[in-house]
């Protein structure tokens, strides 16, 4: 089954308008991703997403995958443009996107 990247960018940008005003100005944007197999490859996917450029921390307790970017401008293109290229590696090794956030420091 194909991804729907149209509808989960139209997503992505709907929920950063709903609080854009109060947007801080950097931080750090978590992508959450879960993994649809008991025996995900965590290994793999969190050395394709360090390699370009994310940080991963993983959930064993909630089995969830998070990676990280940042800090960086916020808006919902620079939002969108990291959350592409994670879920398109994340995809890769069968991990579906559950969402976003930011951090600040």
């Amino acid at each position: 089954m194909r991804h729907d990247y149209k509808s989960q960018k139209a997503e992505t940008f709907e929920s950063f308008e709903a609080f854009a005003a109060d947007a801080p100005a950097e931080a750090v944007i978590t992508y959450q991703f879960y993994p649809e197999d008991v025996d995900a490859n965590w290994d793999g996917v969190q050395k394709a997403l360090e390699a370009k450029g994310f940080r991963t921390n993983r959930d064993d307790e909630d089995e969830l995958l998070d990676a990280l970017v940042g800090p960086v401008k916020i808006d919902a293109e620079t939002i969108w443009k990291f959350e592409k290229l994670a879920t398109e590696i994340a995809l890769e090794f069968d991990f579906t996107p559950d969402g976003w956030g930011l951090l600040e420091e």
